[in-house]
């Protein structure tokens, strides 16, 4: 085995072991919520509750890579294509299975996030103890349970990762091509170009013309994902903007608005008794804020332009629904995690108290309670 390859093994086998049992409590959880449901008469049963590992957004995934764009209704083209498409590719392998080549596609996705968070921790702190934490939350992250379902989200998270560990090392086309995929991948796909202004700006001494090009390349990738699929969908639906436009309904995302009013809004949510949606949301916005205050402080400027725009667009949305799938998109923020959590005694009560969360809001998820 070659030495290069040599610190991603090493990466693969810190992150194998969260991956293997975050995988065991999301299945758990799907399991004891429908023995709960089973001997609890309480009507119908949620519809989550029987797509199971295909609930909420992943029965959207599952018909695009079975039957294409055609099947799903107009709102459904919020979802990009190339995580479904990949899963049609995937599927003429395993003899045309497509819904299994869409688990099979986000699990290992999710390894290889756990992987590439733990080497690019690594390489910008240098502290093997901030990597391996890094690692085991982007496992346990209590949203992290959509690494597991049939979601994009494992898939754009190793896009994103890989581009950061690219631009770091000045690897712009790398990059650029990775941000594409990214743009490909799911509509904040697009936001890699904030970072990717930040590096190739970073240092510009001696940089020639062909440098000024693959740097152009870092920056445009992203976008040019994003262009390509509003320019098929306009071909096709004679309106580019209906990925964004279908969020704007009160189901989804709703209206933009300011994220400062909508936190206010949600503390009037959670004293007047809604724990479960704004109200809970407004707990995680405050944890989110001030672990972008330690990424401010410990890691590069582009990681907190990232996660800051990430959390951004997440916040300024009248319906926080999956404000925490969001952001767990800013990875920073666990890198962020793992550098404030050095403590033995600190570490292992994030960890339990990480690994119960993903349990509760796989439990809720999957009993209809919460959207992921």
């Amino acid at each position: 085995m070659s030495r290069t390859a040599r610190p991603w093994v090493g990466s693969l086998r810190v992150a194998v072991v969260p991956w293997v049992l975050a995988r065991v409590l999301v299945v758990g959880a799907l399991v004891l919520t429908r023995r709960v449901l089973d001997v609890v008469p309480r009507g119908s049963r949620p519809v989550p509750l029987g797509q199971g590992l295909f609930a909420w957004d992943a029965a959207y995934y599952r018909v695009i890579a079975e039957h294409g764009y055609d099947a799903v209704p107009r709102a459904a083209l919020r979802f990009f294509p190339l995580y479904p498409l990949s899963g049609r590719a995937l599927g003429l392998v395993l003899l045309g299975h497509e819904a299994v080549a869409l688990l099979v596609l986000a699990n290992v996705a999710a390894l290889g996030f756990g992987a590439l968070l733990h080497r690019l921790a690594l390489r910008e702190t240098g502290d093997a103890g901030v990597a391996r934490r890094a690692a085991w939350y982007a496992a346990l992250f209590p949203a992290a349970a959509v690494l597991v379902l049939g979601y994009a989200d494992a898939l754009a998270l190793v896009f994103a990762v890989a581009c950061f560990l690219a631009l770091r090392e000045e690897r712009f086309v790398v990059a650029g091509v990775l941000g594409l995929l990214a743009g490909c991948t799911r509509p904040l796909g697009v936001l890699l170009v904030v970072p990717a202004v930040v590096e190739v700006l970073r240092d510009r001494s001696g940089v020639d013309a062909r440098g000024w090009l693959a740097r152009a390349v870092a920056v445009g990738g992203p976008a040019l994902g994003l262009v390509g699929y509003l320019a098929w969908v306009g071909a096709t639906r004679h309106d580019p903007w209906l990925p964004f436009s279908v969020q704007q309904r009160a189901s989804l995302r709703g209206h933009f608005v300011d994220p400062a009013t909508r936190l206010v809004r949600a503390a009037s949510d959670l004293a007047g008794g809604d724990r479960f949606g704004s109200g809970l949301h407004l707990v995680w916005a405050l944890v989110f804020l001030a672990l972008l205050v330690v990424v401010a402080r410990r890691l590069p400027a582009s990681y907190t332009a990232y996660a800051a725009v990430t959390l951004l667009v997440a916040l300024s949305a009248d319906n926080l629904d999956s404000l925490e799938r969001y952001a767990l998109g800013a990875f920073p923020l666990l890198i962020g995690l793992a550098l404030v959590t050095a403590r033995p005694q600190v570490e292992r009560a994030v960890l339990v108290a990480s690994g119960a969360g993903l349990v509760g809001y796989s439990v809720l998820a999957f009993a209809g309670r919460s959207v992921p």
